[in-house]
């Protein structure tokens, strides 16, 4: 009896995806979550996904920056970080891990565009996050979680909340 079995084309390991497209697809999904909930279509992915307004010499007025491009009247500047599996309790209280990294670059772009930062973030199999300063409340009806860290002598708070459960807060809350 012949063996009809070619073990070379069996993988050990599944194949990975690629971390930027895995970034862009959830960059896409949010943009369109956002179309949808503001019955719009001024949400898209940002040229260069974020970067292009630091790469990139540009009038004040056609710089973008975050991971998403917004309607002018929304409050805010949006990072959108999906993944990072190894971000755990602990990132919550090591400020040089990458979840504060996320934070960190995100107040950066909403200081220069003026706006309120917002990470969007969401792990595998995981609900999707929305990491706000803590000046934002979205209401008593929506549970949070408070996070801190000490920054040049004030302790900054912020709210982690689930992102879909916030969609349907009232639009004053988002839009200016």
């Amino acid at each position: 009896m012949e063996d009809n079995y070619d073990l070379s084309k069996l993988r050990s390991k599944p194949k990975r995806k690629n971390s930027r497209a895995k970034g862009s697809t959830f960059e896409r999904k949010i943009a369109n979550t956002l179309n949808d909930r503001f019955n719009t279509s001024e949400f898209s992915r940002s040229p260069g996904s974020g970067a292009f307004a630091t790469t990139h010499s540009l009038p004040d007025h056609l710089k973008i920056y975050g991971d998403l491009i917004t309607p002018q009247n929304f409050k805010y500047c949006i990072e959108c970080k999906k993944g990072y599996n190894n971000q755990n309790l602990y990132s919550l209280y090591n400020y040089s891990s990458e979840f504060w990294g996320f934070i960190n670059q995100c107040e950066k772009d909403s200081k220069k565009c003026y706006k309120i930062p917002m990470v969007i973030f969401k792990q595998d199999r995981q609900p999707t996050l929305a990491i706000v300063p803590d000046h934002v409340q979205f209401g008593d009806q929506y549970k949070s979680i408070q996070i801190s860290k000490k920054k040049d002598g004030f302790i900054i708070r912020y709210n982690i909340y689930l992102f879909e459960s916030i969609l349907d807060s009232y639009d004053a809350l988002w839009m200016e």
